[in-house]
This record gives C-alpha cells, sequence and structure tokens, in this order.
C-alpha cells in the first residue's frame, strides 16, 4: 500500500475523530463529571474500541455484515439503547443534582470506587455500539480493496488510528478537566448533564429509529 493512500485514510480518520460526536462526548463528560482520569480512561476505551473495529475487518467482519445486513440493524437496535441509557444517566444526573464534581472526586481513589472503569468501559461501547463506526470501517476496507491493500495494512491503520484517537481524546479529556472548566461545570453542572442527555438522545432516537426501519423493510 501506497504512502499516499495511507495518509489518505489516515486524515479522514483524523477529522472524523476531531469533530464533535458522541466519543468526544463520552470523553467530556467523563473528564467534567470525574476529572483528568476518568476523562483520559475514557479516551483509552475509545482507542481500544477502534482497535477492536480494526482488528474484526482484518478478519473478515465486513463481509458478515456484508451477507447478512441484519447484522448491522441489530448493531443499530443496541447502540440507540445504549445511547438511550446514556441519555438517561445525564438527564437523571441533571435531576438529582448528582453532577457535583468534589463528591464524585472524593470517592474517586476509594479501594471501592469503580469510576475509572466505568469511564473507560463507557468510552469503549460508544465506539462498539455504534453503527457509524462500523460503516467507517466498510468504507477503508473498500478504500483499501480498491487500492489494493492487504489485511496486515488494515491492522497498521487500526494501530494508527488507535494512537490518533488517544492523542486527539486525549487532549479533549485534559481541556475538559482543567480548572477552569470543572469550576464551570460545577456552577452549572445541571445544564451541561441536560445537555448531555439532550444529546445522546438525540442521537441514540436516532440510531434506534433506523434500526425499526430496517427491521420493518
Amino acid at each position: 500500500m501506497y504512502m499516499m493512500e495511507l495518509g489518505t485514510v489516515m486524515v479522514g480518520i483524523a477529522l472524523a475523530q476531531i469533530s464533535p460526536g458522541p466519543n468526544m462526548m463520552a470523553v467530556s463528560s467523563a473528564a467534567l463529571s470525574g476529572g483528568r482520569q476518568p476523562g483520559l480512561l475514557s479516551a483509552v476505551g475509545v482507542a481500544t474500541g477502534v482497535f477492536i473495529w480494526s482488528v474484526l475487518f482484518s478478519f473478515g467482519i465486513g463481509a458478515v455484515i456484508d451477507a447478512f445486513p441484519q447484522s448491522l440493524t441489530a448493531m443499530k437496535l443496541v447502540g440507540g439503547g445504549y445511547f438511550l441509557y446514556l441519555a438517561l444517566k445525564s438527564l437523571w444526573s441533571c435531576l438529582k443534582g448528582s453532577g457535583s464534581v468534589g463528591s464524585v472526586r472524593d470517592n474517586l481513589y476509594s479501594p471501592a470506587s469503580n469510576i475509572g472503569f466505568t469511564a473507560y468501559r463507557t468510552g469503549l461501547f460508544v465506539v462498539l455500539t455504534n453503527p457509524k463506526a462500523a460503516l467507517m470501517w466498510v468504507a477503508v476496507s473498500m478504500f483499501l480493496a480498491s487500492a489494493q491493500g492487504t489485511h496486515p495494512a488494515l491492522i497498521v491503520i487500526g494501530v494508527l488510528a488507535s494512537c490518533s484517537a488517544m492523542v486527539i481524546y486525549g487532549i479533549y479529556a485534559l481541556l475538559f478537566s482543567t480548572g477552569v472548566a470543572v469550576r464551570a461545570y460545577q456552577r452549572f453542572f445541571r445544564v451541561v448533564d441536560g445537555i448531555f442527555g439532550a444529546v445522546f438522545g438525540v442521537i441514540g432516537s436516532k440510531i434506534l429509529i433506523d434500526g425499526m426501519r430496517n427491521l420493518r423493510s
């Protein structure tokens, strides 16, 4: 595979990662509500999910999706449901007033606390349950096929895409865990959690509706 094709793919992936979306929402939510460590762990989860998708497509899951379109429909139903779950969590935090950063950070390093694992898991699941992530790798696979790329090339792109995700979303995590951002969140956490809930709700509803339409067709 030529370096020009590789560069083209990576520029497209990086632009998709930089643009606002579910991944950025998950990382910024973890960073604002929990601080730097949960934010970075959420970014690690996103990067892990990106690499898992590349591995799956290198082993031919794209052919499975092409042969069984119902699998993509199932992914839409599961993904839509998960995003609605995240929306309900954010809205519940908004309503009951549990978004205080201080209370979260007090428990952050408690042995019984699993906030770091929760942040990592959320970042991972947001990527793995997002049908658009699967479709992006379908496009990458098709581009590689047209450029006579190999399966190892897809793994290389996966590693690079995972690294770029860690850098991009890690920067988001650091930005949203700064003192200015945290203090603003402490003052307006109900509004912020409400916005997160609304955005996740819109994303989840759209994905779920698309999946239900596919079931009927």
